[in-house]
């Protein structure tokens, strides 16, 4: 948190001297009153039963009112998440032949496309989004858009073929996203890309990363799969790892965020968590009406405990 008129906090010294002064005045008021009385046995029978702690609840009450009024005027600024009212974000999504590797059930490919749909789903409304399958080339499977029925039935067509080519599928994001901003006012984009492996054709990844970044795009990538996973070709078994460092690299070098999923549940709270990242912009906002609000219900808190307890305001 940080303050726009600091020197609004100079009041606190009054305050600070009116608190201290109320101490002062309690214990020589306590002193007064247990020397005038000095036969306790004769005062526990005669005398009414003191108040005790509740008596410091209203001056309490006052001196933290007046504390957080003095930081109210000194206008504190705190960093706050807005929801953004649009932004254009590409899935790319790879259909690569070692997509249909089974160490994830059913398979990465029907996983990856169920917890895709639900991400999909949970975007905001007013967000445009676009589809961009990859393997050996990158194509646009749809252009950014507000029908989400659109990405969705793209989705349940898409199929796996041979190669990966993820530098392509970055390329073609931009590409898409280029072809958006030529038409209307430009909103904030993103590019959310889900591979297993490495780059084995078409343009290099640190070429699509330096074009992202020169364009101010991030890539979030996230690595999905394991470690263990095969594919069956001709009776053959391949191994089919996930190739984590790749990915992370081109996120790293794109500004974008990494991600690692080894299941479907993974992958959906993966989604989930990108949702909330790209959905979301911080910014710092005043948030001085917070302590004026406090700083009035601990005075209401004052006025109504000083009324009950002692029927008098303080």
């Amino acid at each position: 948190m940080t303050l726009l008129a600091p020197l609004w906090l100079l009041l606190l010294i009054p305050v600070a001297a009116l608190a201290l002064a109320y101490v002062v005045m309690a214990l020589r008021s306590r002193t007064a009153y247990a020397v005038r009385f000095t036969n306790l046995d004769l005062l526990d029978k005669v005398a009414p039963r003191r108040p005790g702690w509740r008596r410091h609840v209203p001056a309490a009450a006052l001196l933290l009112m007046f504390a957080l009024l003095v930081i109210g005027f000194a206008r504190p600024t705190a960093e706050v998440r807005v929801p953004r009212e649009r932004a254009t974000i590409m899935v790319a999504f790879d259909v690569s032949a070692s997509m249909s590797a089974t160490d994830v059930q059913p398979n990465r490919f029907e996983a990856a496309k169920q917890a895709a749909r639900q991400f999909v789903a949970g975007l905001p409304e007013r967000f445009n989004l676009g589809l961009v399958s990859f393997s050996s080339s990158a194509s646009v499977a749809v252009p950014p858009t507000t029908d989400r029925q659109a990405v969705l039935g793209a989705l349940d067509r898409l199929s796996t073929a041979s190669g990966t080519a993820i530098g392509e599928a970055v390329y073609s994001s931009l590409d898409a996203i280029a072809a958006l901003d030529s038409q209307e006012e430009t909103p904030p984009a993103h590019i959310v890309l889900l591979s297993d492996g490495s780059n084995t054709t078409g343009r290099t990844v640190g070429d699509a990363a330096a074009a992202a970044s020169g364009r101010g795009v991030p890539v979030t990538t996230i690595a999905y799969g394991t470690a263990d996973g095969t594919i069956d070709i001709s009776g053959r078994e391949i191994p089919v790892p996930v190739d984590a460092p790749a990915l992370r690299g081109l996120a790293e070098a794109a500004g974008g965020g990494f991600y690692e999923a080894a299941s479907g549940d993974e992958l959906q709270a993966v989604y989930e968590d990108i949702g909330t990242s790209v959905g979301y912009r911080t910014e710092r906002q005043e948030v001085w009406m917070w302590f004026v609000a406090a700083g009035m219900a601990f005075a209401l808190i004052a006025a109504v405990t000083s009324m009950l307890w002692f029927s008098r305001l303080p």
